[in-house]
């Protein structure tokens, strides 16, 4: 059985944008290109309905090129026990309302359980100063939180 990756909206964008003159940004963009070329079909992968939503936003042509993407792999809904979860992490952390849709891409791996949350947004996701919050809100509501990660470190972690 494959394990599942869950692709937080930052993964699409990289994907989908013009290549970056920032060094950081154009490098990530080739290692985003590299796991979903070459390592996504070792998962099985997932986007959300939440993430349709932020893909659609913007620019016309860039969000169909997003959707585009997204829409090639399996959607799970935002239902409500994915909504009253994430706002139990928000709650139990004191994590700004501001992140309540970071939050909810958290709460829709756990709810779902998947192995591991892909990500670029470091902020708020995978952010290592957030994660035993996190850990520990979603253990006090029986849930397991994923591998939250970076392409890069996906990429890194085969065997």
């Amino acid at each position: 059985m494959k394990e599942k990756v869950y692709i937080e909206t930052s993964v699409i964008s990289y994907l989908c944008s013009r290549p970056s003159r920032d060094l950081v940004v154009a490098a990530n963009q080739e290692v985003t290109r590299e796991w979903w070329n070459g390592a996504r079909s070792h998962y099985d992968c997932f986007v959300s309905e939440l993430l349709l939503e932020e893909a659609g936003e913007g620019d016309p042509e860039a969000a169909a090129k997003r959707l585009g993407l997204a829409n090639e792999l399996a959607i799970l809904p935002v239902n409500d026990r994915v909504k009253e979860v994430a706002r139990e992490i928000l709650s139990r952390t004191g994590f700004p309302e501001g992140v309540a849709d970071d939050i909810t891409h958290i709460a829709i791996t756990a709810v779902y359980g998947i192995d591991y949350l892909l990500t670029w947004n470091c902020a708020h996701i995978a952010n290592p100063h957030w994660l035993p919050r996190l850990v520990t809100a979603l253990s006090e509501l029986g849930y397991e939180a994923p591998v939250m990660c970076t392409p890069q470190a996906l990429l890194e972690g085969e065997v």
